[in-house]
């Protein structure tokens, strides 16, 4: 279910309450579930159930990306993240995308790869073709493991094989591919690999090593598109962003700060919905690191008329059941913000949001620069850290915006001569 209305102007003028009550009217999250958002979320008991040794929880600020249209739906997207601008960036690259439709974005099937090393073979060609010849057998033994996730669609999909050479002799890799529908899958497809293990060895006399799941998850992608018009952002905006593109293609140092852009977006929404942001990011740049050299996450050109459009194509990771995105309450209510179905419109989201974040961060580069909005926003963590209180966070900020002096040495002494005038 999507939101009413994501274009909800002047958003980041309103209180916190007043925003509650916006998302409230335009989402499916009851007030109930919001309340988690606002200061009553993962308690250390529901905490001490998740990982080890644990003595507490630690907070970051839940923001809302407003503006979002994909694939004709308006969506509210909350973005878990301690970045200054971040948020604005993304809000204010899809409110340029809504003129032209906003974004169009597709995904495949849910696979996840599980692989298996079979090590000490001296035939491993041959090897190779054995478990070809014993595939169904396989793909039965495994889908016996998750007996729920074939009955909702899911199980194996396939079973692939290939021999790569080591400095201790050939592997055999095999490669089982598992549809593991709304659940990101690390444990059901590590569970099928650890279950055909000895039916692997007995078939090619090899000692099988590692079976484990892959974060190149190459099979599990989703993509977005989107067109920004050359009249709402201006031609030299387009051949800047075309051009900073450019930059990123050629040189590995710029591409890494390029897709790190891009993750900006994505992994705050991860994180927001209790997903695995490492396993995101490794798939992520490990994608880009697939064919040849390290490459762009996004692709920027210029259309027949001249307007900038931009894709982007993203291994995408997550689930929307399971592990912490189902225990966690704070995911729930995310979950319910955006009015995700499954899994498979997640990952949409994730690839519009990321492809959002790269447009604004590269118009911001190709025009004013990066720096000037990054670092209004962040003057009230200056403020802050000087010591401002209350409404005196605004002011010092805002005088030092004005002064273009963003420093905390500067903080200090405005909070000095206001508290002089007191």
């Amino acid at each position: 279910m999507s939101s009413n209305n994501s274009r909800l102007s002047g958003f980041h003028k309103k209180s916190i309450e007043e925003r509650i009550e916006l998302i409230k009217e335009n989402t499916a999250a009851d007030r109930e579930s919001l309340e988690h958002l606002m200061g009553k979320g993962l308690s250390n008991e529901e905490a001490d159930m998740m990982i080890e040794n644990v003595i507490g929880t630690y907070e970051l600020p839940v923001g809302i990306a407003t503006n979002f249209k994909i694939n004709g739906q308006d969506r509210l997207i909350p973005m878990v993240i301690e970045e200054s601008s971040v948020v604005a960036a993304a809000s204010y690259g899809a409110k340029l995308a809504r003129g032209q439709g906003g974004f169009k974005a597709t995904s495949t099937e849910p696979v996840m790869i599980a692989q298996i090393q079979v090590t000490g073979l001296k035939d491993p060609n041959s090897a190779k073709l054995k478990i070809m010849e014993k595939k169904e057998e396989l793909k039965e033994l495994a889908d016996e493991q998750d007996p729920v996730l074939v009955e909702h669609g899911g199980g194996v999909e396939d079973i692939s094989c290939r021999v790569i050479e080591s400095r201790f002799g050939p592997y055999l890799i095999v490669h089982l591919l598992v549809d593991c529908r709304d659940a990101m899958g690390a444990n059901a497809v590590n569970t099928m690999a650890e279950a055909i293990t000895p039916l692997i060895e007995e078939v090619t006399g090899g000692t099988v090593n590692l079976r484990i799941l892959s974060n190149l998850a190459k099979k599990r992608m989703a993509r977005a598109r989107a067109v920004w018009s050359k009249k709402e952002i201006g031609e030299d905006v387009v051949e800047g962003v075309i051009d900073a593109y450019e930059f990123a293609r050629v040189d590995p140092y710029r591409c890494a700060t390029h897709n790190k852009g891009v993750m900006n977006g994505v992994s705050a929404v991860v994180i927001a919905t209790g997903n695995d942001s490492r396993a995101v990011e490794a798939g992520a740049h490990s994608y880009a690191s697939a064919v040849d050299e390290y490459s762009p996450l996004t692709t920027w050109e210029k259309t027949e008329n001249g307007d900038l459009t931009g894709t982007i194509e993203i291994p995408v990771p997550v689930g929307t059941i399971g592990g912490a995105t189902s225990s966690h309450p704070c995911a729930q209510a995310n979950l319910d913000i955006m009015g995700v179905d499954n899994a498979r419109e997640l990952g949409e989201i994730l690839a519009s949001v990321g492809l959002a974040q790269n447009f604004a961060a590269l118009r911001a580069l190709a025009s004013e620069g990066i720096q000037k909005g990054h670092m209004k926003l962040h003057a009230k963590n200056v403020a802050v850290q000087a010591g401002a209180e209350g409404d005196m966070v605004d002011l010092v900020a805002s005088k030092m915006v004005e002064e273009e002096k963003i420093r905390a040495d500067r903080a200090k002494e405005i909070i000095e001569e206001l508290h002089k005038k007191e």
